[in-house]
């Protein structure tokens, strides 16, 4: 093969291929409309000579008539088709009110178990009506013969029903644990500090009072009732805010011991303890640095603060405290484990 390459001369410039191109497919039409010379865009565009013509509007706006008269409407006013289309409602029901704080106090409310169902009937509280199920084993027939004593309502129904009723109740999607029997009660009376003073007077007895300082959880609350009844306590204080009240979890949590112990209910826990330094009480807080409880001089007329279940006593609360005291044994047994 020869290594000389053909010459095909110079290349030709962009100019002569547009000429040859044009030249080649030559334009069947003419020449263009207007002679390369574009007009400015304006208000006068006119083609031929001729001005171009302007849009005529009526002297409604430039609106045409509507097909149908203001009157009289494809639908009905009432009833629009997009009303029934989302299912709205012209006539919706107002939004309820906001519930109004510790509304289910004032209400009745269940006795959930045999111990509080038990010692309810025999403090002789206000009781509407007793249900339970056909099935009276244990304790539950004593219930039942206690009941229709004091001449109340005992009712047997299916135990399916009584798990609809404590489902409220119950911790994680299970119902509570109703054993076999609820009560319909009318809610908690609530006392004065006045009147706790006036129980531990009639005893002949220094007052011994346990004061809540923000305990949220009704479990605990039923669980410092019983063991202030155990302990001999003459009442507790609790707050109307920020803590929980006296409801059926609690009553349960009791074991019945809601039935004994007084119950007042305030609005600010550090006037609460004012009252009861007037009144002669030493105040004792219990808080993680305060000193030993073995240790501390408790005796006498006396209140113990129990704080929130996680951030304890309060500021105010603490300094309105005479000492603070804890139970450091207890804490060395739980580091020991």
């Amino acid at each position: 093969m020869s290594d000389q390459r053909k010459d095909y001369g110079r290349r030709p410039s962009s100019q002569e291929t547009g000429a040859r191109m044009h030249a080649q497919y030559d334009r069947p039409y003419g020449k263009k409309p207007y002679q390369g010379d574009r007009k400015n865009s304006g208000t006068d565009r006119s083609y031929d000579g001729e001005p171009r013509r302007k849009k005529s509007y009526p002297d409604n706006g430039g609106y045409s008539k509507k097909p149908y008269d203001r009157n009289d409407k494809p639908y009905d006013r009432n009833d629009k088709p997009f009303d029934r289309r989302r299912g709205r409602d012209e006539t919706r029901k107002p939004y309820a009110p906001a519930p109004v704080e510790n509304e289910r106090d004032e209400q009745p409310y269940l006795l959930i178990g045999r111990n509080a169902v038990r010692e309810a009937i025999k403090s002789g509280r206000s009781i509407d009506r007793v249900l339970v199920t056909t099935e009276h084993d244990g304790s539950l027939g004593e219930i039942v013969t206690l009941a229709r004593e004091r001449k109340l309502v005992v009712r047997e129904v299916d135990r399916k029903k009584l798990d609809e009723l404590c489902m409220p109740f119950g911790h994680g999607g299970k119902t509570a644990n109703h054993q076999g029997v609820v009560a319909y009660a009318a809610g908690v009376t609530y006392c004065e500090i006045a009147d706790i003073l006036d129980a531990a007077k009639e005893r002949g007895e220094a007052p011994f009072v346990i004061v809540l300082d923000g305990v949220e959880d009704p479990h605990n609350l039923g669980s410092i009732i019983r063991s202030a009844d155990c302990a001999g306590a003459h009442g507790v204080i609790i707050g109307k805010r920020r803590s929980a009240s006296v409801t059926a979890a609690a009553v349960k949590a009791s074991a019945g011991a809601t039935e004994y112990v007084k119950i007042a209910r305030v609005v600010n826990i550090s006037a609460a303890l004012q009252t009861l330094k007037a009144a002669g009480l030493w105040i004792a807080g219990a808080d993680m640095s305060g000193e030993n409880m073995r240790a501390a001089a408790m005796k006498g007329p006396l209140a113990i603060v129990i704080g929130n279940e996680g951030e304890g006593l309060s500021k105010l609360v603490r300094d309105n405290c005479d000492f603070l005291v804890s139970d450091r044994d207890r804490q060395r047994r739980r580091r020991a484990f």
